[in-house]
């Protein structure tokens, strides 16, 4: 029998524990951050985690090679699209999107490589943008909504109860494999275990702190996420399958990269903040 691969290993004891104890350091943070800090403070961490993050994206799509200087355009394109969620006035989405696809363009007539090699580069550089910055730009959005720092809080806590949901059930549980190409883990078991878990975490979050969520919301958005959370896990993991990696970085011990924490929330954020505004709203 082969060992197992990267994509395969199981997680030792002592990563388990180095995640434990990651999780008990930036939780209490999190909660004076958001909580106590205001959105500034909120908008100042999600920028630098996008910033993090695109700069991983780009590290799966080019390996270990030096980087060439359109991958920091990208990264500073990233900050300046989530900071446009905080400042629409000062720094235009649009702006920054046209500025960073017209770079994207002009790749070919400035970077020395042959037509097909700077081409993809270009909609690498564009695609790490609009896949980080645009995507968490939406949670910055829902911490400036009234009750933002309270609706930031649920939609946390119910897309990580989503996928602790989806890993415990899928492990003791897991039987019929739900995406065997892009993660052979994840099960239909596992996605019944994770919308059990967060449809419970968003009816205790509506009993907890935020009553004015109905059951159905709770119910809803318990759906909502959890599927919205495994798309995006699933997207990520499609990336590293297809670079080679197990993870996207080693930032964060125990959890690997900044990516890797955030690829649920890049896709249950925009969820979040539309069902808030449009239905919810009424």
């Amino acid at each position: 029998m082969p060992p197992p691969t990267d994509s395969t290993r199981p997680r030792s004891s002592s990563e388990t524990v180095r995640r434990v104890l990651a999780a008990a350091v930036f939780l209490p943070f999190f909660y004076y951050l958001v909580h106590d800090l205001g959105p500034i403070a909120f908008l100042s961490l999600a920028v630098i985690a996008g910033m993090l993050a695109v700069g991983e994206f780009y590290r799966l799509h080019l390996g270990q090679a030096p980087w060439p200087g359109w991958c920091w355009l990208g990264v500073a394109a990233t900050g300046l699209l989530i900071g446009s969620a905080q400042w629409p006035t000062i720094i235009t989405d649009r702006a920054v999107l046209l500025g960073i696809l017209a770079i994207a363009l002009c790749l070919p007539l400035l970077s020395g490589k042959s037509l097909r090699d700077s081409l993809t580069d270009g909609m690498v550089l564009l695609m790490g943008v609009l896949y980080i910055g645009l995507t968490l730009s939406y949670l910055v959005l829902v911490r400036g909504l009234s009750d933002g720092a309270l609706l930031i809080f649920f939609v946390f806590l119910v897309t990580w109860a989503g996928d602790t949901g989806a890993y415990v059930a899928g492990k003791s549980m897991g039987r019929h494999a739900l995406a065997p190409v892009i993660s052979p883990k994840k099960t239909y078991e596992g996605l019944a275990g994770g919308l059990v878990l967060a449809c419970v975490m968003a009816l205790l979050a509506r009993a907890w702190f935020l009553p004015t969520f109905s059951v159905i919301d709770c119910l809803a958005l318990g759906a909502i996420l959890t599927v919205t959370g495994l798309i995006g896990d699933l997207a990520e993991s499609a990336m590293k399958r297809s670079a080679g990696f197990k993870d996207s970085g080693a930032l964060i011990p125990g959890h690997g990269g900044m990516l890797d924490r955030l690829d649920s929330l890049l896709f249950t954020g925009p969820a979040f903040y539309y069902y808030v505004t449009i239905v919810n709203n009424g």
